[in-house]
Protein backbone atom coordinates (compact mmCIF):
# COMPACT_ATOMS: atom_id res chain seq x y z
CA UNK A 1 0.00 0.00 0.00
CA UNK A 2 1.41 3.40 -0.99
CA UNK A 3 1.84 6.21 1.55
CA UNK A 4 -0.70 8.40 -0.22
CA UNK A 5 -3.34 5.69 -0.32
CA UNK A 6 -2.82 4.81 3.33
CA UNK A 7 -3.04 8.48 4.31
CA UNK A 8 -6.27 9.05 2.41
CA UNK A 9 -8.01 5.94 3.69
CA UNK A 10 -6.98 6.55 7.28
CA UNK A 11 -7.94 10.24 7.17
CA UNK A 12 -11.34 9.50 5.65
CA UNK A 13 -12.00 6.85 8.29
CA UNK A 14 -11.29 9.14 11.23
CA UNK A 15 -13.02 12.17 9.72
CA UNK A 16 -16.17 10.24 8.83
CA UNK A 17 -16.28 8.75 12.35
CA UNK A 18 -16.38 12.26 13.84
CA UNK A 19 -19.10 13.40 11.44
CA UNK A 20 -21.26 10.34 12.12
CA UNK A 21 -20.97 10.70 15.89
CA UNK A 22 -21.88 14.39 15.69
CA UNK A 23 -24.97 13.52 13.65
CA UNK A 24 -26.04 10.92 16.20
CA UNK A 25 -25.67 13.32 19.12
CA UNK A 26 -27.65 15.94 17.22
CA UNK A 27 -30.38 13.41 16.47
CA UNK A 28 -30.72 12.66 20.19
CA UNK A 29 -30.72 16.31 21.28
CA UNK A 30 -33.23 17.77 18.81
CA UNK A 31 -36.31 15.81 20.00
CA UNK A 32 -35.69 17.06 23.56
CA UNK A 33 -36.02 20.74 22.59
CA UNK A 34 -39.01 22.25 24.34
CA UNK A 35 -39.36 19.32 26.73
CA UNK A 36 -36.80 20.41 29.33
CA UNK A 37 -37.05 22.61 32.42
CA UNK A 38 -36.01 26.24 32.10
CA UNK A 39 -32.58 25.78 33.70
CA UNK A 40 -31.56 23.19 31.11
CA UNK A 41 -33.24 24.81 28.11
CA UNK A 42 -30.06 26.63 27.09
CA UNK A 43 -28.46 23.32 26.18
CA UNK A 44 -31.04 22.88 23.43
CA UNK A 45 -30.97 26.44 22.18
CA UNK A 46 -30.04 27.44 18.65
CA UNK A 47 -26.92 29.16 19.96
CA UNK A 48 -25.67 25.91 21.54
CA UNK A 49 -26.51 23.91 18.44
CA UNK A 50 -24.58 26.33 16.23
CA UNK A 51 -21.66 26.30 18.67
CA UNK A 52 -21.67 22.49 18.59
CA UNK A 53 -21.58 22.42 14.78
CA UNK A 54 -18.79 24.99 14.72
CA UNK A 55 -16.80 22.95 17.26
CA UNK A 56 -17.22 19.78 15.20
CA UNK A 57 -15.48 21.37 12.22
CA UNK A 58 -12.08 21.64 13.98
CA UNK A 59 -12.72 18.22 15.53
CA UNK A 60 -13.02 16.67 12.05
CA UNK A 61 -10.03 18.68 10.84
CA UNK A 62 -8.03 17.53 13.86
CA UNK A 63 -8.90 13.87 13.12
CA UNK A 64 -7.88 14.22 9.47
CA UNK A 65 -4.67 16.05 10.39
CA UNK A 66 -3.84 13.40 12.99
CA UNK A 67 -4.25 10.68 10.36
CA UNK A 68 -2.06 12.48 7.82
CA UNK A 69 0.68 13.27 10.34
CA UNK A 70 0.62 9.76 11.81
CA UNK A 71 1.06 8.10 8.42
CA UNK A 72 3.68 10.53 7.18
CA UNK A 73 5.84 10.25 10.31
CA UNK A 74 5.19 7.22 12.48
CA UNK A 75 4.16 4.88 9.65
CA UNK A 76 6.57 5.97 6.95
CA UNK A 77 8.63 2.82 7.56
CA UNK A 78 5.68 0.65 6.51
CA UNK A 79 4.93 2.42 3.25
CA UNK A 80 8.62 2.38 2.32
CA UNK A 81 9.05 -1.29 3.24
CA UNK A 82 11.67 -0.59 5.92
CA UNK A 83 12.10 -2.43 9.20
CA UNK A 84 10.56 -0.43 12.05
CA UNK A 85 12.52 0.79 15.04
CA UNK A 86 11.45 0.05 18.61
CA UNK A 87 9.70 3.42 18.86
CA UNK A 88 7.91 2.88 15.56
CA UNK A 89 6.79 -0.58 16.68
CA UNK A 90 5.30 0.88 19.85
CA UNK A 91 3.58 3.62 17.87
CA UNK A 92 1.98 1.11 15.49
CA UNK A 93 0.93 -1.26 18.27
CA UNK A 94 -0.68 1.62 20.15
CA UNK A 95 -2.33 3.05 17.04
CA UNK A 96 -5.90 2.13 18.01
CA UNK A 97 -5.43 3.38 21.56
CA UNK A 98 -3.85 6.64 20.43
CA UNK A 99 -6.52 7.38 17.83
CA UNK A 100 -9.25 6.72 20.43
CA UNK A 101 -7.50 9.07 22.84
CA UNK A 102 -7.30 11.74 20.13
CA UNK A 103 -11.00 11.39 19.26
CA UNK A 104 -12.06 11.55 22.89
CA UNK A 105 -9.82 14.55 23.48
CA UNK A 106 -11.59 16.54 20.74
CA UNK A 107 -14.95 15.71 22.29
CA UNK A 108 -13.69 16.63 25.75
CA UNK A 109 -12.60 20.05 24.44
CA UNK A 110 -15.99 20.50 22.80
CA UNK A 111 -17.70 19.56 26.07
CA UNK A 112 -15.69 22.06 28.06
CA UNK A 113 -16.46 24.86 25.59
CA UNK A 114 -20.19 24.02 25.51
CA UNK A 115 -20.30 23.89 29.31
CA UNK A 116 -18.75 27.33 29.45
CA UNK A 117 -21.28 28.68 26.94
CA UNK A 118 -24.14 27.23 29.03
CA UNK A 119 -22.71 28.17 32.42
CA UNK A 120 -25.98 29.87 33.39
CA UNK A 121 -27.67 26.45 33.23
CA UNK A 122 -25.85 25.34 36.33
CA UNK A 123 -25.26 21.73 37.34
CA UNK A 124 -28.14 20.38 35.27
CA UNK A 125 -26.80 21.84 32.02
CA UNK A 126 -23.24 20.75 32.82
CA UNK A 127 -24.34 17.18 33.58
CA UNK A 128 -26.43 16.98 30.41
CA UNK A 129 -23.56 18.26 28.27
CA UNK A 130 -21.15 15.82 29.94
CA UNK A 131 -23.51 12.91 29.21
CA UNK A 132 -23.91 13.90 25.56
CA UNK A 133 -20.16 14.46 25.21
CA UNK A 134 -19.39 11.04 26.67
CA UNK A 135 -21.89 9.45 24.30
CA UNK A 136 -20.37 11.29 21.32
CA UNK A 137 -16.79 10.39 22.32
CA UNK A 138 -17.71 6.71 22.76
CA UNK A 139 -19.58 6.38 19.48
CA UNK A 140 -16.94 8.34 17.58
CA UNK A 141 -14.05 6.22 18.86
CA UNK A 142 -16.04 3.05 18.12
CA UNK A 143 -16.75 4.20 14.58
CA UNK A 144 -13.09 5.12 14.11
CA UNK A 145 -12.07 1.61 15.15
CA UNK A 146 -14.55 0.08 12.71
CA UNK A 147 -13.62 2.22 9.72
CA UNK A 148 -9.85 2.21 10.30
CA UNK A 149 -9.12 -1.31 11.54
CA UNK A 150 -8.76 -2.96 8.14
CA UNK A 151 -6.71 -0.05 6.85
CA UNK A 152 -4.15 -0.17 9.66
CA UNK A 153 -4.23 -3.94 10.22
CA UNK A 154 -1.28 -4.65 7.86
CA UNK A 155 0.69 -1.94 9.64
CA UNK A 156 0.05 -3.47 13.04
CA UNK A 157 0.90 -6.93 11.70
CA UNK A 158 4.24 -5.69 10.36
CA UNK A 159 4.98 -3.89 13.63
CA UNK A 160 4.21 -6.85 15.88
CA UNK A 161 6.06 -9.44 13.77
CA UNK A 162 8.58 -11.15 16.01
CA UNK A 163 7.98 -8.82 18.95
CA UNK A 164 7.37 -9.86 22.54
CA UNK A 165 6.01 -8.04 25.54
CA UNK A 166 3.02 -7.55 27.73
CA UNK A 167 -0.35 -8.28 26.16
CA UNK A 168 -2.52 -5.15 26.28
CA UNK A 169 -5.11 -6.14 23.68
CA UNK A 170 -8.60 -6.94 25.02
CA UNK A 171 -9.40 -10.61 24.76
CA UNK A 172 -12.51 -12.14 23.21
CA UNK A 173 -14.40 -12.17 26.53
CA UNK A 174 -13.56 -8.55 27.24
CA UNK A 175 -14.69 -7.53 23.76
CA UNK A 176 -18.01 -9.30 24.15
CA UNK A 177 -18.57 -7.65 27.54
CA UNK A 178 -17.81 -4.24 26.03
CA UNK A 179 -20.20 -5.09 23.24
CA UNK A 180 -22.93 -5.87 25.77
CA UNK A 181 -22.20 -2.60 27.56
CA UNK A 182 -22.53 -0.58 24.37
CA UNK A 183 -25.48 -2.39 22.79
CA UNK A 184 -27.60 -3.29 25.79
CA UNK A 185 -26.57 -1.71 29.06
CA UNK A 186 -25.98 1.92 28.03
CA UNK A 187 -29.10 2.30 25.82
CA UNK A 188 -31.28 0.70 28.49
CA UNK A 189 -29.75 2.95 31.12
CA UNK A 190 -30.34 5.98 28.88
CA UNK A 191 -34.02 5.17 28.47
CA UNK A 192 -34.37 4.59 32.21
CA UNK A 193 -32.70 7.94 32.92
CA UNK A 194 -35.08 9.75 30.56
CA UNK A 195 -38.07 8.22 32.33
CA UNK A 196 -36.69 9.07 35.78
CA UNK A 197 -35.84 12.65 34.77
CA UNK A 198 -39.35 13.29 33.54
CA UNK A 199 -41.02 11.69 36.55
CA UNK A 200 -38.88 13.78 38.89
CA UNK A 201 -39.04 16.92 36.77
CA UNK A 202 -35.26 17.16 36.72
CA UNK A 203 -33.96 18.52 33.37
CA UNK A 204 -37.07 17.19 31.57
CA UNK A 205 -40.36 18.79 32.58
CA UNK A 206 -43.01 16.50 34.05
CA UNK A 207 -45.36 17.59 31.29
CA UNK A 208 -42.74 16.92 28.59
CA UNK A 209 -43.09 14.18 26.02
CA UNK A 210 -40.29 11.63 25.89
CA UNK A 211 -41.79 9.17 23.40
CA UNK A 212 -39.94 10.68 20.42
CA UNK A 213 -36.63 11.06 22.32
CA UNK A 214 -36.87 7.42 23.44
CA UNK A 215 -37.64 6.33 19.88
CA UNK A 216 -34.70 8.32 18.53
CA UNK A 217 -32.42 7.03 21.28
CA UNK A 218 -33.48 3.46 20.44
CA UNK A 219 -32.77 3.96 16.74
CA UNK A 220 -29.40 5.59 17.43
CA UNK A 221 -28.55 2.80 19.87
CA UNK A 222 -29.37 0.25 17.19
CA UNK A 223 -27.00 2.02 14.82
CA UNK A 224 -24.28 2.29 17.45
CA UNK A 225 -24.87 -1.32 18.44
CA UNK A 226 -24.60 -2.48 14.84
CA UNK A 227 -21.37 -0.57 14.49
CA UNK A 228 -20.01 -2.02 17.71
CA UNK A 229 -21.09 -5.50 16.72
CA UNK A 230 -19.28 -5.11 13.42
CA UNK A 231 -16.11 -3.96 15.19
CA UNK A 232 -16.12 -6.93 17.56
CA UNK A 233 -17.26 -9.46 14.95
CA UNK A 234 -14.70 -8.42 12.37
CA UNK A 235 -11.92 -8.39 14.97
CA UNK A 236 -12.74 -12.06 15.63
CA UNK A 237 -14.06 -13.38 12.32
CA UNK A 238 -11.43 -11.85 10.03
CA UNK A 239 -8.42 -13.54 11.66
CA UNK A 240 -10.36 -16.79 12.11
CA UNK A 241 -11.29 -16.78 8.41
CA UNK A 242 -7.67 -16.08 7.52
CA UNK A 243 -6.55 -19.07 9.59
CA UNK A 244 -9.26 -21.28 8.04
CA UNK A 245 -8.24 -20.21 4.53
CA UNK A 246 -4.59 -20.76 5.36
CA UNK A 247 -5.40 -24.24 6.69
CA UNK A 248 -7.07 -25.02 3.37
CA UNK A 249 -3.92 -23.86 1.56
CA UNK A 250 -1.78 -26.10 3.76
CA UNK A 251 -4.19 -28.97 3.10
CA UNK A 252 -3.53 -28.51 -0.62
CA UNK A 253 0.21 -28.84 -0.06
CA UNK A 254 1.24 -25.16 0.14
CA UNK A 255 3.18 -25.69 3.34
CA UNK A 256 4.81 -22.24 3.23
CA UNK A 257 1.45 -20.53 3.93
CA UNK A 258 1.39 -18.18 6.94
CA UNK A 259 -1.03 -15.64 8.40
CA UNK A 260 -0.36 -12.14 9.69
CA UNK A 261 -0.29 -11.65 13.46
CA UNK A 262 -1.73 -8.22 14.24
CA UNK A 263 -2.58 -8.53 17.91
CA UNK A 264 -1.56 -10.53 20.96
CA UNK A 265 -4.89 -11.53 22.46
CA UNK A 266 -6.25 -15.07 22.11
CA UNK A 267 -6.75 -14.25 18.41
CA UNK A 268 -3.11 -13.27 18.05
CA UNK A 269 -1.98 -16.38 19.87
CA UNK A 270 -4.13 -18.44 17.48
CA UNK A 271 -2.45 -16.76 14.50
CA UNK A 272 1.03 -17.18 15.95
CA UNK A 273 0.26 -20.78 16.90
CA UNK A 274 -0.84 -21.55 13.36
CA UNK A 275 2.39 -20.10 11.98
CA UNK A 276 4.43 -22.18 14.44
CA UNK A 277 2.45 -25.28 13.47
CA UNK A 278 3.09 -24.67 9.76
CA UNK A 279 6.77 -24.06 10.44
CA UNK A 280 6.89 -27.36 12.32
CA UNK A 281 5.15 -29.16 9.46
CA UNK A 282 7.56 -27.65 6.96
CA UNK A 283 10.53 -28.70 9.09
CA UNK A 284 9.07 -32.20 9.48
CA UNK A 285 8.57 -32.50 5.71
CA UNK A 286 12.07 -31.21 5.09
CA UNK A 287 13.52 -33.79 7.48
CA UNK A 288 11.34 -36.53 6.02
CA UNK A 289 12.48 -35.61 2.53
CA UNK A 290 16.10 -35.55 3.68
CA UNK A 291 15.62 -38.86 5.50
CA UNK A 292 13.96 -40.35 2.43
CA UNK A 293 16.86 -39.29 0.24
CA UNK A 294 19.23 -41.17 2.52
CA UNK A 295 17.28 -44.35 3.21
CA UNK A 296 14.58 -44.42 0.54
CA UNK A 297 11.01 -43.16 0.59
CA UNK A 298 9.52 -46.54 1.57
CA UNK A 299 11.85 -46.93 4.54
CA UNK A 300 11.18 -43.35 5.60
CA UNK A 301 7.42 -43.90 5.54
CA UNK A 302 7.82 -47.12 7.49
CA UNK A 303 10.04 -45.45 10.10
CA UNK A 304 7.53 -42.60 10.50
CA UNK A 305 4.71 -45.07 11.15
CA UNK A 306 6.57 -47.24 13.65
CA UNK A 307 7.82 -46.68 17.17
CA UNK A 308 11.46 -46.84 16.20
CA UNK A 309 12.29 -50.30 17.59
CA UNK A 310 15.05 -52.37 16.05
CA UNK A 311 12.77 -55.35 15.41
CA UNK A 312 12.70 -56.74 11.89
CA UNK A 313 11.40 -59.74 10.01
CA UNK A 314 12.55 -62.44 7.64
CA UNK A 315 11.46 -61.80 4.06
CA UNK A 316 11.86 -63.49 0.70
CA UNK A 317 13.75 -60.84 -1.22
CA UNK A 318 16.02 -60.35 -4.19
CA UNK A 319 19.35 -58.61 -3.68
CA UNK A 320 21.20 -56.71 -6.40
CA UNK A 321 24.82 -55.64 -5.97
CA UNK A 322 26.65 -53.32 -8.38
CA UNK A 323 30.36 -52.59 -8.04
CA UNK A 324 32.62 -50.43 -10.18
CA UNK A 325 35.97 -51.51 -11.57
CA UNK A 326 38.83 -49.06 -11.83
CA UNK A 327 37.61 -46.42 -9.40
CA UNK A 328 40.83 -46.62 -7.35
CA UNK A 329 42.97 -45.97 -10.42
CA UNK A 330 40.53 -43.24 -11.45
CA UNK A 331 41.08 -41.44 -8.13
CA UNK A 332 44.86 -41.55 -8.70
CA UNK A 333 44.74 -40.08 -12.20
CA UNK A 334 41.88 -37.58 -11.95
CA UNK A 335 40.85 -34.77 -9.64
CA UNK A 336 38.38 -35.41 -6.80
CA UNK A 337 35.74 -33.34 -8.61
CA UNK A 338 36.08 -35.49 -11.75
CA UNK A 339 35.86 -38.68 -9.69
CA UNK A 340 32.75 -37.37 -7.91
CA UNK A 341 31.16 -36.53 -11.26
CA UNK A 342 31.70 -40.07 -12.57
CA UNK A 343 30.37 -41.62 -9.34
CA UNK A 344 27.29 -39.38 -9.31
CA UNK A 345 26.57 -40.35 -12.91
CA UNK A 346 26.91 -44.01 -11.95
CA UNK A 347 24.62 -43.62 -8.93
CA UNK A 348 22.00 -41.73 -10.95
CA UNK A 349 21.82 -44.56 -13.49
CA UNK A 350 21.48 -47.22 -10.80
CA UNK A 351 18.93 -45.30 -8.70
CA UNK A 352 16.73 -44.59 -11.72
CA UNK A 353 16.73 -48.23 -12.80
CA UNK A 354 16.03 -49.57 -9.30
CA UNK A 355 13.27 -47.04 -8.63
CA UNK A 356 11.59 -47.91 -11.92
CA UNK A 357 11.10 -51.50 -10.66
CA UNK A 358 10.12 -50.47 -7.11
CA UNK A 359 13.34 -51.56 -5.48
CA UNK A 360 15.13 -49.97 -2.52
CA UNK A 361 18.61 -48.53 -2.66
CA UNK A 362 19.77 -49.85 0.69
CA UNK A 363 23.38 -48.65 0.69
CA UNK A 364 25.95 -46.65 -1.22
CA UNK A 365 29.24 -48.32 -0.32
CA UNK A 366 31.98 -46.19 -1.81
CA UNK A 367 31.79 -47.16 -5.48
CA UNK A 368 29.20 -49.91 -4.98
CA UNK A 369 25.43 -50.04 -4.55
CA UNK A 370 23.30 -52.55 -2.66
CA UNK A 371 19.64 -52.68 -3.80
CA UNK A 372 16.81 -54.81 -2.43
CA UNK A 373 13.57 -55.93 -4.04
CA UNK A 374 10.76 -57.20 -1.79
CA UNK A 375 11.67 -55.31 1.38
CA UNK A 376 10.45 -53.32 3.18
CA UNK A 377 7.44 -53.52 0.83
CA UNK A 378 6.23 -56.96 -0.17
CA UNK A 379 6.68 -57.74 -3.84
CA UNK A 380 5.67 -61.06 -5.40
CA UNK A 381 7.79 -60.20 -8.44
CA UNK A 382 10.90 -59.26 -6.48
CA UNK A 383 13.26 -61.63 -8.30
CA UNK A 384 11.83 -60.84 -11.75
CA UNK A 385 12.09 -57.10 -11.09
CA UNK A 386 15.67 -57.45 -9.88
CA UNK A 387 16.71 -59.44 -12.95
CA UNK A 388 14.96 -57.02 -15.30
CA UNK A 389 16.80 -54.17 -13.57
CA UNK A 390 20.11 -55.97 -14.10
CA UNK A 391 19.54 -56.20 -17.83
CA UNK A 392 18.65 -52.51 -18.00
CA UNK A 393 21.77 -51.60 -16.03
CA UNK A 394 23.92 -53.86 -18.18
CA UNK A 395 23.21 -51.66 -21.19
CA UNK A 396 23.19 -48.30 -19.40
CA UNK A 397 26.43 -48.73 -17.42
CA UNK A 398 28.42 -49.70 -20.52
CA UNK A 399 28.16 -46.07 -21.56
CA UNK A 400 30.05 -44.87 -18.46
CA UNK A 401 33.50 -43.48 -19.32
CA UNK A 402 36.73 -44.40 -17.51
CA UNK A 403 35.27 -47.24 -15.36
CA UNK A 404 33.91 -50.75 -15.73
CA UNK A 405 31.45 -52.64 -13.54
CA UNK A 406 30.10 -55.95 -12.29
CA UNK A 407 26.53 -56.83 -11.26
CA UNK A 408 25.36 -59.75 -9.15
CA UNK A 409 21.86 -60.89 -8.19
CA UNK A 410 20.69 -63.46 -5.70
CA UNK A 411 17.44 -64.20 -3.89
CA UNK A 412 16.30 -65.94 -0.75
CA UNK A 413 15.30 -65.33 2.85
CA UNK A 414 16.88 -62.26 4.44
CA UNK A 415 16.44 -60.40 7.70
CA UNK A 416 15.02 -56.95 6.88
CA UNK A 417 14.86 -54.41 9.68
CA UNK A 418 16.59 -51.78 11.76
CA UNK A 419 20.08 -52.58 13.01
CA UNK A 420 22.08 -50.47 15.43
CA UNK A 421 21.86 -48.83 18.86
CA UNK A 422 18.81 -47.29 20.50
CA UNK A 423 19.47 -43.78 19.25
CA UNK A 424 21.22 -44.58 15.98
CA UNK A 425 20.20 -47.35 13.63
CA UNK A 426 19.74 -48.03 9.96
CA UNK A 427 17.44 -50.18 7.87
CA UNK A 428 19.32 -53.00 6.21
CA UNK A 429 19.07 -56.59 4.98
CA UNK A 430 21.18 -59.46 6.27
CA UNK A 431 21.40 -62.98 4.85
CA UNK A 432 23.23 -65.37 2.58
CA UNK A 433 21.59 -63.83 -0.48
CA UNK A 434 23.36 -60.53 0.26
CA UNK A 435 26.76 -62.18 0.47
CA UNK A 436 26.12 -64.25 -2.64
CA UNK A 437 25.08 -61.18 -4.66
CA UNK A 438 28.27 -59.37 -3.66
CA UNK A 439 30.42 -62.35 -4.70
CA UNK A 440 28.57 -62.64 -8.01
CA UNK A 441 29.18 -58.94 -8.71
CA UNK A 442 32.89 -59.46 -8.05
CA UNK A 443 32.91 -62.50 -10.34
CA UNK A 444 30.96 -60.66 -13.07
CA UNK A 445 33.75 -58.12 -13.49
CA UNK A 446 35.74 -60.77 -15.41
CA UNK A 447 32.89 -61.90 -17.69
CA UNK A 448 31.86 -60.36 -21.02
CA UNK A 449 28.28 -59.88 -19.81
CA UNK A 450 29.35 -58.00 -16.64
CA UNK A 451 26.20 -59.42 -14.94
CA UNK A 452 25.55 -62.74 -13.20
CA UNK A 453 22.73 -64.23 -11.14
CA UNK A 454 22.33 -67.26 -8.90
CA UNK A 455 20.03 -70.18 -9.50
CA UNK A 456 17.95 -69.10 -6.51
CA UNK A 457 17.20 -65.76 -8.24
CA UNK A 458 16.11 -67.54 -11.44
CA UNK A 459 14.04 -70.02 -9.43
CA UNK A 460 12.01 -67.15 -7.91
CA UNK A 461 11.57 -65.34 -11.25
CA UNK A 462 8.75 -65.84 -13.71
CA UNK A 463 9.08 -67.76 -16.99
CA UNK A 464 9.23 -64.61 -19.12
CA UNK A 465 12.25 -63.29 -17.23
CA UNK A 466 14.03 -66.67 -17.07
CA UNK A 467 13.92 -66.77 -20.86
CA UNK A 468 16.39 -63.87 -20.94
CA UNK A 469 19.06 -65.78 -19.00
CA UNK A 470 21.34 -68.64 -19.91
CA UNK A 471 23.49 -70.99 -17.78
CA UNK A 472 27.03 -69.71 -17.36
CA UNK A 473 28.92 -71.89 -14.90
CA UNK A 474 28.87 -73.70 -11.59
CA UNK A 475 31.62 -72.76 -9.17
CA UNK A 476 32.45 -72.08 -5.56
CA UNK A 477 32.52 -68.32 -5.17
CA UNK A 478 35.17 -66.64 -3.04
CA UNK A 479 34.45 -67.07 0.65
CA UNK A 480 31.67 -69.63 0.18
CA UNK A 481 31.52 -73.35 0.97
CA UNK A 482 29.28 -74.73 -1.77
CA UNK A 483 29.09 -74.28 -5.50
CA UNK A 484 26.69 -71.72 -6.97
CA UNK A 485 24.82 -72.34 -10.20
CA UNK A 486 25.46 -69.16 -12.16
CA UNK A 487 23.54 -67.70 -15.10
CA UNK A 488 24.20 -64.67 -17.29
CA UNK A 489 22.04 -62.58 -19.62
CA UNK A 490 21.48 -64.46 -22.88
CA UNK A 491 23.14 -62.90 -25.96
CA UNK A 492 19.74 -62.07 -27.42
CA UNK A 493 18.64 -60.25 -24.21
Amino acid sequence: MTARRLQVRYAVALGFAQVMAAGEVTAIVLPLRGETVASAATVFSTRTLVAFIVLMVPAVVAAVAYALVTVSSSLRWFTSGEKPSARQRRSARNLARNQSAMVMATWAVAGVVLTAINSQGGVQAALLIATLTLFGATTSSGAALLFAQRTVRPVVAAATAGSTGRDTTPGVLARLLLMWLMVSALPTLGIAVLVLMRSSGWIIAKSGSIEIPILVLSLVSMLVGLRGMMVVSLSISDPVHEVVDAMAQVGHGRIDTTVSVYERSEIGRLQAGFNRMVAGLAERDRLRDLFGRHVGADVARRAASETGSSDGEVREAAVLFVDLVGSTRLAQTHSPAEVAEVLNHFFQIVVAAVDERHGLINKFQGDAVLAVFGAPLLNDRAASDALTTVRALQAALRRLPLVDFGIGVSAGPVFAGNIGAEHRYEYTVIGDAVNEAARLADRAKTTPERALCSSSALAHADDAERAHWAPHASEVLRGRLTATQISAPAPSA
